[in-house]
């Protein structure tokens, strides 16, 4: 097989690419490892940034997102049982987020590859990447219990943390920056209507809680605990309680509970990898950096990369033109040091550390009350929530 781009991974990050790159008239094949279910049921991320909103409708893959996604204008913080909402709109000129599972989103860019007739090659395991520092890689996979190659101009990592993309770049190229967090959260999916329209990001002694939803009839909800959390110890009857502990509110509010269709235990880490790029190997999303969820920043920092990425090769077919190949790692990592930033800083205010000492605690609340009460404060959040503009 011969194709100008190879892409690693058929998520968000790696279909997005293709479809962009499709419309640009520039040939693509997408190798994804697992099944096409499993990756259209896998349950990640799900508040897109206003700028990957209007990329999606820009890109005409955004329709049954406008029709199906719950708009949001602003977020509410919990602090010791009151409510504190942040007004996104105001203080952002007008943006806000689209509430929209991440699984949604590929879904709709599967069904758009497909009906393009593009390849997408579902369990297609790639085993070895070879001539990535030359003119000529090749990516070694097995599809269909065949051993075949995939010849291209550019292979495109977009294959996550544990991918091959990243680890088949020679020792001493890449700079590893990491913080691996004391906590994760268990998410849980209900089929119960969601109570509040808005976000709520709770600050409580027994730890983080976070409301939120994924349709109008499905509430998703996380509870802050231990990276080995057990989830066996974690029955329904439990889960609720400790929400409504955590969610607990001096107002009234309270869940609407429901049965819990999905959980999981997600570790949190903060990881960059320096350069994004090596060669005519490009990493993307996941494959090049990680972070904590409190700032949803992930599937939006992955839309950004392939986002530059389509320009810098459509440059290259187009005009012949490799200035902003060459610049990819240079241009996107202020974004995602920004982004890493801002999901450390979230995830810091917001969490339990049972490390800190009684001066750090009273910092942490210093910051919340700083945030609560300040517009100059607000305002960043509030702009770094709904994204920062693209380059």
């Amino acid at each position: 097989m011969h194709t100008q781009v190879a892409i690693l991974g058929g998520g968000p990050a790696g279909l997005l690419l293709a479809h962009l790159l499709h419309r640009q008239g520039i040939d693509s094949v997408v190798l994804e490892r697992h099944p096409r279910d499993y990756v259209e049921q896998r349950i990640r991320a799900g508040v897109l940034e206003q700028g990957t909103v209007d990329l999606l409708i820009q890109a005409g893959v955004g329709e049954r997102m406008q029709r199906e996604g719950l708009r949001h204008e602003g977020i509410e913080l919990l602090v010791d049982g009151r409510r504190h909402r942040i007004d996104l709109r105001e203080y952002t000129d007008g943006s806000g987020v689209m509430v929209y599972g991440q699984h949604e989103v590929v879904k709709d860019l599967i069904a758009a590859r497909l009906d393009s007739g593009a390849p997408l090659l579902f369990q297609a395991r790639a085993t070895r990447l070879e001539g990535l520092d030359g003119v000529a890689p090749r990516v070694h996979f097995e599809h269909e219990g065949q051993a075949r190659t995939l010849d291209c101009d550019y292979v495109i990592g977009c294959d996550g943390f544990h991918g091959i993309s990243r680890a088949s770049v020679p020792d001493g190229v890449f700079t590893v920056f990491e913080r691996i967090y004391p906590f994760a959260w268990l998410g849980v999916l209900a089929d119960a209507a969601p109570a509040n329209e808005e976000l709520i990001y709770a600050h409580h002694p027994n730890g983080f809680a976070l409301f939120s939803m994924r349709s109008p009839r499905i509430t998703r909800l996380y509870l802050q605990c231990d990276p080995d959390e057990d989830l066996a110890q974690w029955p329904d009857e439990r889960i609720w309680e400790e929400l409504e502990t955590r969610l607990s509110c001096n107002d009234g509010w309270r869940l609407n509970r429901g049965r819990i269709l999905h959980k999981s235990v997600t570790p949190m880490r903060s990881f960059v990898t320096e350069p994004m790029q090596y060669g005519r190997l490009f990493l993307a999303g996941d494959a090049a950096h990680i972070v904590p969820p409190t700032g949803a920043k992930g599937m939006n920092l992955a839309v950004s990369d392939v986002r530059a990425l389509a320009l810098a090769l459509q440059a290259r077919y187009r005009d012949g033109d490799g200035d902003a190949l060459a610049a990819y790692s240079r241009d996107c990592i202020k974004r995602v040091w920004r982004a890493e930033h801002f999901s450390w800083w979230m995830t810091s205010m917001l969490h339990r550390d049972e490390a800190n000492t009684p001066f750090m605690d009273r910092l942490q609340r210093s910051q919340l009350d700083y945030v609560i009460d300040s517009p100059a404060a607000t305002r960043t959040l509030a702009e770094n929530y709904v994204g920062l503009p693209w380059r």
